[in-house]
């Protein structure tokens, strides 16, 4: 019986597939959610199963995507700590979240080529400037594969709050789990990460939570 009841739970904590009568008429895929491309309800492609919980797709291809790594595709869990990061700054200095200890940082993930992450960017050097002084650390990650392009696109692009580099053998985004540009993580006094956004974050909703965070005790 016991080896039995260990091979169900197996099963479960593993991603089963779901059977194509079985699919709803409707449901969210959960890749696209995940990658912060949300476009509500649709006839959904194919499921899994795993944990008890149903997920679904828009596209069959996402499935196999989902199977290789399920946890970086669920709702965050929060708060959580923050992992280290593995970056530098425009002068080639290494950067750690240690020397931020005490404050608040907001962790925005972008890149030159990414339009979204460059329209946010005047709103987040505003949000920078307002609320420094109240212990508010902005630092823009860049995930660019040529990390000599950063700088000059900097020149004709400024922003007040510190830039990052990544590194691209032991990329931050992968221990962040990052699926797509802009994803903004924010830390908060004790360490923990305490919301996050994947895609276009509203900014009303991040100047909300940073202003909760910078309030926390």
């Amino acid at each position: 019986m016991s080896a039995l009841i260990a091979l169900l739970v197996a099963a479960q904590s593993s991603p089963q597939d779901i059977k194509k009568a079985d699919l709803p008429k409707s449901a969210i895929c959960v890749v696209c959610t995940s990658n912060g491309e949300g476009h509500g309800e649709e006839r959904p492609a194919a499921g899994v199963a795993l944990n008890g919980k149903n997920y679904f797709f828009c596209n069959t291809k996402e499935v196999a995507e989902f199977k290789k790594d399920p946890e970086a595709f669920m709702p965050p869990m929060l708060p959580r700590p923050a992992v280290a990061i593995n970056a530098k700054d425009l002068a080639g200095k290494p950067a750690s979240l240690a020397d931020y200890k005490g404050q608040v940082v907001l962790l925005d993930f972008w890149a030159t080529w990414c339009a979204p992450c460059v329209k946010s960017m005047p709103a987040l050097d505003k949000t920078y400037a307002r609320l420094k002084e109240k212990g508010l650390v902005i630092l823009g990650l860049s995930i660019d594969e040529d990390p000599k392009k950063v700088a000059p696109f900097l020149k004709k692009r400024p922003v007040s709050y510190p830039t990052l580099l990544d590194d691209p053998k032991e990329p931050t985004w992968a221990a962040y789990k990052v699926r797509a540009v802009p994803s903004m993580y924010l830390i908060g006094r004790d360490g923990q990460i305490v919301a996050q956004w994947r895609g276009e974050a509203k900014m009303k909703d991040v100047e909300a939570a940073i202003e909760r965070a910078l309030e926390a005790k």
